[in-house]
């Protein structure tokens, strides 16, 4: 035996942790939670697989640990394994981010508080620093990942189906997903290929940050609730289907939208996803929706000694040390809210010290009754038990009323009646459960009264059916069913209408005449004759519909039935003697259509419905017939007319036009359009080119909005103070107080009208020193069409003209802003004609030529605006190599 290499056993170490794209992410994101930060930035290109940066503002690294910052097992979480049952933070281990080296190429950039500027590092496959630089960004953590799995070919194999990157791409969201939930004051946003896919803005609670990420439309049949248990220490909150809502907008086919949370880390739990869609299910009696998993958001917060979460290397698994208190605590809740499951076994009682509330939402009681809450109004939400009742009558809340009244029941119930039930008369046995029922209420009156008193029951309990409850089986006490006797002298129709096996028939059960054997063959379909009942439908249903417009198939039905029985005599003879003429016309296109034979079509035709296909009588008369038919004779020779040409004289002719002209023009002509009318053929030179004109098009006007283009700003409603700081150092201050101003006002303050500011949709204002006050900068107006646009921003402007010696709008554009016009570029082409005129393309030749230049040939995308397609010869030898391929 040989011991491995340590870069063989890092790699296969690292390729057990990072096995996908969005651990990648995951790993990076719960890196910038742990440093406090607030707002987290998630761009991918080519779906992760070239790059991954996660920036964030939270604390930034240390120079003093960045040289061990990516070295595996350096740690900032925890020092020792019993700080594990302490753990507040999402890692501990201390391998992601060397694992993630081990398998790409990886830079940092950071910067703390106390640093002056942000630092570059790049690092190796072990995690060490190779280089450092300084670097423009700001306060926090920028993570660049290139090239992932470079090294791990199969593993990159597995990405090449579009479908799997697709796929990948969804999890990210999801898992970003997962987060913006929990966490509601965490502004993210996720980016892919420059284009902006999902993003949450900070809200200030939960159920903002269900309706951010789910919809308005979700949240509304969503209830809060919450439930506290004191031994063990439990405490379960968040957002449930509220009890008998549809299950169409509550639930989903896969069980991306269950959010389940322990100690804030999102986690699959088996057993507590079994547990929820069982109470969930149970409540529906559709088979549809069993295989359905609840829209929902459980948040469980325990001791974090009694949660193991070093179970897998993603962390999405934990283990939970108190698991059976945990589920029974789960299901006392779920019972609480759904009411009992329709099982053999009796479900978890809650506990005694247990605290379940379920808020209604907001609208559920008005302002006047908002101080009666229903525990106020009915008494307190938890029973508690009656210390001088039998132990039997202990098992569930409310037990001791239904139980009683179920004894008085039966003992008001004849000897042997349960035996020789079956030998009495049913009305006999009404009458006895008729007297219950008159008895009951009394009973129920008593008890009810003590029940009060002794709060044996809960306001939730009782609204929801499951106050009083059955000792033995534990089920909610059901109403008492009447059985009647069953009818002796029911009519055959009264019993066919009220039978609910039978199928409802339509109201119109005349039958219609149908095709005859002629008319299928000879493809004519004769319409059938009207009976009087289908002509008074005809008429009538549209009388119902326009009296009742929601009515359905069958109230339309049977109110045409009804009015065609109460029908006058005069009026039902009318509607015979229409039927009788319908059907005297159909029997003589019949006769006539059979004595004409399949080609006459005069008569027949009146009636189709559909074009028939063609008939083959013909062919089956010559197929069958005793003499074949000879055929016609040959068909007459089409009109030609013979053209002089003369090949040699046009070859001629072309040489002295190819001599007259033997100067190669100079410039770009249009030859034609294409069929597709996206591109034109245009000539350069001898050079055949394909030109896209949209391209053009994109180019010219984001070339113009880069220069002339200013962004509207708008005033803020609390003015952001510049420091030196928050600028970068004071050189940028000073750069910034040397741009151009305007004329003072009367109190001092001075605005800034560099068109370097102003275009890029900054108002700054220069308040100058006064007695009271030092002089300060602030920001009181920025731009909001451009999302995210902030003080960074300006850093930037101002690092393009202190660094960049840059003096025009075009040179000291943010990239933000950049990207912005690249996009409004885009925009404004699409509305341009799909087929623009030869005019206007020889126009757009002409600026192409005058404003970009001949090295600037590509669109904003990168893509070239011409295409080579081949040379045009220049004599005759050269035309012949051309097509000697074609002629083989």
């Amino acid at each position: 035996m040989k011991q491995l290499p340590p870069d063989t056993v890092r790699l296969l170490s690292s390729s057990q942790v990072i096995t996908s794209v969005v651990n990648v992410v995951k790993e990076l994101l719960e890196n910038s939670l742990d440093a406090g930060a607030t707002s987290i930035d998630v761009k991918l290109e080519n779906y992760g697989l070239e790059r991954i940066e996660v920036r964030d503002n939270g604390h930034g690294i240390k120079a003093a640990d960045t040289p061990v910052m990516a070295v595996r097992h350096f740690t900032s979480k925890i020092c020792t394994h019993d700080d594990l049952e302490h753990l507040e933070t999402y890692g501990f281990r201390g391998e992601a981010l060397g694992s993630v080296c081990a398998v790409a190429e990886v830079t940092v950039i950071t910067k703390t508080e106390e640093d002056d500027v942000s630092t570059q590092y790049t690092l190796n496959f072990t995690g060490g620093i190779v280089s450092k630089k300084p670097s423009h960004l700001g306060q926090g953590t920028t993570v660049n990942v290139l090239k992932l799995f470079k090294n791990l070919p199969v593993r990159r194999q597995y990405y090449s189906s579009t479908k799997k990157c697709k796929e990948e791409l969804k999890k990210v969201q999801d898992l970003l997903l997962a987060y913006a939930i929990i966490k509601p004051e965490l502004r993210l946003t996720l980016v892919h290929n420059k284009v902006v896919l999902w993003q949450k803005a900070k809200v200030p609670d939960h159920r903002s940050a269900l309706v951010a990420t789910l919809g308005p439309g979700v949240v509304v049949n969503l209830l809060p609730c919450h439930h506290r248990q004191e031994q063990p220490e439990i405490f379960l909150e968040g957002f449930f289907p509220k009890p008998g809502a549809d299950y169409s907008s509550t639930s989903s086919s896969h069980p991306d939208k269950t959010f389940i949370y322990v100690n804030n880390r999102p986690v699959h739990h088996k057993d507590i996803m079994k547990l929820l869609r069982q109470h969930y299910t149970a409540q529906y009696p559709d088979d549809g929706s069993r295989s359905r998993y609840p829209v929902l958001m459980l948040s469980l917060t325990v001791s974090p000694s009694s949660v193991d979460v070093n179970l897998t290397p993603d962390k999405t698994q934990v283990l939970l040390h108190d698991k059976e208190a945990v589920l029974i605590a789960l299901e006392a809740f779920l019972v609480s809210l759904y009411g009992f499951r329709p099982t053999d076994d009796p479900p978890a009682l809650r506990p005694l010290s247990s605290e379940t509330s379920c808020v209604p939402s907001e609208a559920a009681w008005p302002e006047e009754e908002a101080s009666l809450a229903p525990t106020d109004l009915f008494g307190d939400a938890d029973a508690a038990v009656r210390a001088d009742a039998p132990p039997d009558s202990q098992t569930s809340n409310g037990s001791s009323s239904s139980s009683l009244a179920e004894d008085w029941i039966v003992n008001q119930m004849p000897a042997g009646s349960e035996s020789n039930a079956s030998l009495h008369d049913q009305n006999d046995l009404l009458s006895a459960e008729t007297n219950v029922i008159n008895k009951l209420p009394e009973m129920l009156e008593d008890n009810a009264s003590t029940d009060e008193r002794r709060g044996q029951f809960s306001a939730e309990d009782w609204s929801r059916g499951t106050a009083l409850t059955d000792p033995v089986s534990g089920r909610p006490l059901q109403p008492v069913s009447i059985h009647q006797p069953p009818q002796t002298n029911v009519s055959a129709p009264d019993q066919a209408l009220s039978s609910p096996d039978k199928k409802t028939l339509n109201a119109i059960t005349e039958k219609r005449a149908t095709l005859t054997a002629y008319d299928l063959i000879s493809s004519r379909a004769m319409r059938a004759p009207l009976s009087p009942a289908a002509l008074f439908e005809k008429e009538a249903r549209a009388d119902v519909l326009r009296e009742k417009p929601a009515a359905g198939l069958q109230d339309i039905s049977a109110a045409v039935h009804e009015r065609w029985k109460n029908l006058r005599e005069e009026d039902r003879k009318k509607y015979e003697e229409k039927a009788q003429k319908h059907q005297a016309q159909h029997e003589q296109r019949t006769k006539l259509a059979s004595a004409e034979g399949p080609a006459e079509t005069t008569l027949g035709t009146r009636g189709q419905k559909r074009k028939a296909p063609p008939s083959n009588q013909k062919l089956l008369d010559e197929l069958f017939s005793a003499q074949p038919q000879k055929k016609s004779g040959t068909p007459a020779p089409k009109p030609s007319l013979p053209l002089p040409c003369n090949i040699p004289s046009l070859r001629l002719r072309l040489q002295r036009l190819s001599s007259q002209s033997s100067a190669v023009p100079r410039g770009l002509r249009l030859v034609n359009q294409l069929a597709s009318r996206s591109a034109w053929v245009i000539l350069c030179g001898q050079r055949l080119m394909l030109l896209n004109p949209f391209r053009v098009e994109e180019a010219l006007l984001f070339k113009r909005l880069l220069e002339n283009n200013i962004l509207p700003a708008v005033s803020l409603q609390t003015p952001i103070q510049l420091t030196d700081g928050s600028l970068g150092g004071a050189e940028y201050t000073k750069a910034l107080c040397s741009m151009e101003k305007q004329s003072p006002e009367l109190s001092g303050e001075v605005f800034f009208c560099d068109p370097r500011l102003v275009a890029n949709g900054f108002k700054v204002r220069l308040i100058p020193a006064l007695p009271s006050a030092e002089r300060h900068l602030e920001v009181t107006a920025m731009a909001d069409c451009v999302p995210f646009l902030g003080v960074e921003d300006l850093r930037e402007i101002l690092t393009a003209v202190l660094h960049g010696k840059a003096r025009s709008v075009k040179e000291c554009r943010p990239l933000k802003v950049t990207n912005y016009l690249k996009g409004e570029a885009v925009r404004l082409v699409r509305q341009l004609p799909a087929s623009p005129s030869r005019a206007d393309v020889e126009e757009t030749l002409r600026r192409m030529e005058r404003q970009l230049g001949e090295k600037n040939r590509t669109c904003i995308h990168g893509r070239p605006f011409l295409q080579h397609m081949g040379d045009v010869p220049s004599s005759e030898e050269e035309a012949r190599e051309m097509l000697r391929p074609l002629e083989l």
